[in-house]
């Protein structure tokens, strides 16, 4: 039985930062980790990755031959792995006799809650490879200051959730830096419990833009509060804390922990102990690179398909 992580989320949440920090800290406390790169735009990465995408299929390549934009280039290259899933099966079978799985997974919200390619691979692996995985949903801290994106956020980390059918964690990604954005409305409890939303409606109101969609936005919230499925842990991935937390939630989630309980206080005693020698500079200069790539992915995801 091989337990991992699906890392998903929005372009600029950190999933490559995400993977870079939580490899590490995994394999301070004891684990084998193997990263795979399933994000065929992704040509910077900061970490070591046993299989890489681009090893198959690169979306340039794509974008070249088949006169497509970045969106349509990485469906094509999801439905291009969904295909070639043999391939990925062999890269992973000398693995999964004692390693554990991050899977770093591609930014375009579409292929988590649209199309059936990225779920199709992720359910073929699980079965034909026996995997326990959990999907670590990571949305942007920063979204909490908006009352508008924070209800998109909500509405996607439900679809998500509805369509991934996996164990799912969403998680509140920089959380250092929050404050960076201005004073939150309210505290931060009320963001990550996501309960009583009606309290955002005020809120909305003051914004002339969102004031004219109240009615869409009280429907929308009544949903998510309706399934009661989504909320929010915290990360700030250059705190031993706070992804020693994280890590605990996702081995719960997935069984990792009931496998081998032992063990596992084991693991998290080494961090308790002794001082954790976090890789600072690699991490920050790649989450640096991430903040700019999400300040100009707007004009990017209108280049065209």
């Amino acid at each position: 039985m091989v337990f991992g992580q699906v890392v998903i989320g929005p372009p600029g949440s950190g999933k490559t930062t995400y993977c870079n920090g939580m490899s590490q800290f995994l394999q301070l406390i004891g684990r084998k980790v193997a990263v795979i790169n399933l994000d065929p735009a992704n040509d910077a990465l900061p970490y070591e990755c046993a299989v890489n995408i681009e090893d198959l299929i690169k979306l340039s390549d794509v974008m070249v031959e088949h006169g497509l934009g970045p969106n349509g280039g990485l469906v094509y290259c999801m439905d291009y792995l969904e295909k070639n899933i043999d391939w990925l099966e062999a890269k992973l079978k000398p693995l999964i006799k004692d390693h554990y799985f991050l899977f770093d997974f591609p930014g375009q919200v579409e292929l988590f809650f649209l199309h059936s390619s990225t779920k199709n691979v992720i359910m073929k692996l699980v079965k034909k490879l026996n995997l326990r995985l959990t999907a670590v949903h990571l949305v942007d801290a920063h979204l909490c200051s908006d009352p508008g994106k924070y209800v998109s956020a909500l509405l996607l980390s439900l679809s998500t959730m509805l369509h991934m059918e996996l164990p799912h964690i969403n998680v509140l990604s920089k959380i250092d830096l929050i404050e960076s954005y201005g004073k939150l409305a309210f505290n931060l409890d009320f963001y990550t419990d996501v309960e009583n939303l009606s309290y955002l409606q005020y809120s909305l109101d003051q914004d002339p833009r969102s004031a004219k969609y109240r009615k869409l936005t009280k429907e929308i919230c009544d949903v998510v509060e309706d399934y009661s499925l989504v909320n929010f842990a915290t990360l700030d991935i250059q705190d031993k804390e706070s992804v020693g937390n994280l890590v605990k939630l996702i081995d719960k989630s997935n069984g990792y922990i009931f496998a081998g309980i032992e063990a596992s206080a084991v693991e998290f005693s080494k961090i308790a102990v002794g001082p954790v020698d976090w890789d600072y500079y690699r991490v920050a200069a790649v989450q640096e690179k991430y903040m700019k790539d999400d300040e100009n992915f707007d004009d990017d995801e209108h280049s065209g398909d």
